[in-house]
C-alpha cells in the first residue's frame, strides 16, 4: 500500500490526459463517479486538494466537492449544479442497486443510471 506522500506524489505527477474523461463528464453532467476517474476512495480521503489542483491544471476551473456513501462509492460534483444531499441519495441508490446486481450488468449501467436519477 502506498503511503500518503507517495499517493500525493502520484496525483501531482499524473499526466493530464488521464483526467480528460473525468473533466468531460464533469462539464457535461456536473458529476462523475469514481469508476470514471483514475482515483480510488483512498485518493478522495487522502489527497482531494491534489485532485482539485490536477483538474485545474487540466482545464477544469469550477468549484468541486466529493461525497462518499459508507466508503463504498464516491462521486465528485459541481456544487453549483448539484446539492450534496441529492448526490448522497443517488450514491445510496447506486450502492443498493449494485449489491442486488451481478457486476457485469452494473458496469454497463453506471452512466445511464446517473442521468435517469435526477
Amino acid at each position: 500500500m502506498m503511503d500518503v506522500l507517495q499517493l500525493k506524489h502520484s496525483v501531482n505527477h499524473m499526466p493530464l490526459d488521464k483526467v480528460r474523461t473525468t473533466i468531460a463528464e464533469l462539464q457535461l453532467e456536473g458529476i462523475v463517479t469514481e469508476g470514471k476517474t483514475p482515483f480510488t476512495r483512498v485518493h478522495f480521503n487522502t489527497c482531494f486538494a491534489e485532485i482539485e489542483a490536477l483538474l485545474q491544471r487540466a482545464g477544469y476551473h469550477k468549484q468541486l466537492d466529493v461525497v462518499g456513501y459508507q466508503g463504498l462509492a464516491y462521486a465528485m460534483f459541481d456544487p453549483a449544479r448539484w446539492e450534496a444531499v441529492d448526490v448522497l441519495k443517488w450514491l445510496k441508490e447506486f450502492v443498493e442497486h449494485a449489491q442486488a446486481q451481478p457486476l457485469s450488468r452494473l458496469q454497463s449501467q453506471d452512466g445511464c443510471r446517473l442521468k435517469q436519477a435526477y
